[in-house]
């Protein structure tokens, strides 16, 4: 004989239109005092020593006063190794396997960099460890990608194979995931600009924005990652990502204390 075991999806095939009212409660937030803190891996990791050295610096005054996790991004490497792939025609998820590896080496060299600092380098599959950690007075540093690898979503159509969910993206996941304090993205400009500053010298620094504004604008180029724009819209537990220049000492501190300091993109 069988037994039923009561709920609200009992008889649901999980697929209606309504599933979600089903049960109208929010999730806890699991880390509300989390900092996560993106690096950028072309923009800080790969000009390295004069780039990565102070801020470490920064960071380190910092962590006792703010509990942070570090991700970390690909930076050019990554670049260059989905140039290879897209030339072998290898598919999205290729792509995305292969550009988890050179992220989870930046996060290695970071961790060695601050292992007498009690950095530790921390894995998706151990984020259950995380109270142990922090209580321990250790500094998490994770790659940026999501895990997503052979499974990568793929790319609107017409939009190449490039994987859409890269550092930036897995970095907002797991802020909304943890219900985090802050999400703080560490970059090489003072903020996402109308243009690439690099190369446009008309370039207008946005101070602060809604990401409805940001979408309207249909920038030709970004500074973090078009995905995280879109989850920004829906999240639950990040109302607001901050782009900081982290070649400028200070600015990570002043983020951290919840200063306007670089770019801020709001929910609404």
């Amino acid at each position: 004989m069988r037994h039923g075991l009561p709920s609200p999806y009992e008889h649901s095939t999980l697929s209606e239109r309504d599933i979600r009212t089903l049960v109208p409660t929010e999730p806890i937030r699991i880390r509300p005092d989390i900092n996560l803190v993106k690096i950028g891996g072309q923009s800080i990791l790969d000009r390295g020593r004069p780039a990565v050295y102070p801020l470490i610096d920064e960071i380190v005054a910092c962590k006792d006063e703010h509990k942070m996790i570090l991700t970390v991004g690909g930076g050019t490497r990554a670049r260059h190794c989905y140039s290879i792939a897209l030339e072998l025609e290898l598919p999205t998820g290729v792509l995305a396997a292969l550009g988890a590896s050179t992220p989870r080496q930046n996060a290695w060299m970071l961790q060695m960099l601050m292992a007498k600092h009690d950095a530790i380098f921390m894995v998706y599959e151990d984020i259950e460890k995380l109270p142990l950690y922090l209580r321990m007075g250790c500094l998490p540093i994770m790659t940026g990608m999501p895990p997503f690898d052979w499974w990568e979503k793929l790319p609107a159509r017409g939009k190449g194979r490039i994987p859409p969910h890269r550092t930036d993206a897995g970095t907002f996941l797991t802020a909304e995931f943890l219900g985090a304090r802050s999400l703080i993205f560490v970059k090489d400009e003072d903020g996402l600009y109308t243009a690439d500053p690099k190369k446009d010298k008309d370039a207008r620094l946005i101070p602060a924005a809604t990401v409805n504004e940001v979408l309207d604008m249909d920038l030709g180029d970004l500074i973090i990652e078009r995905i995280v724009l879109e989850y920004l819209k829906r999240a639950r537990n990040v109302k607001q990502v901050q782009i900081v220049n982290g070649l400028k000492p200070g600015n990570l501190t002043r983020a951290l204390a919840g200063e306007h300091v670089g770019t801020i993109i709001r929910a609404d």
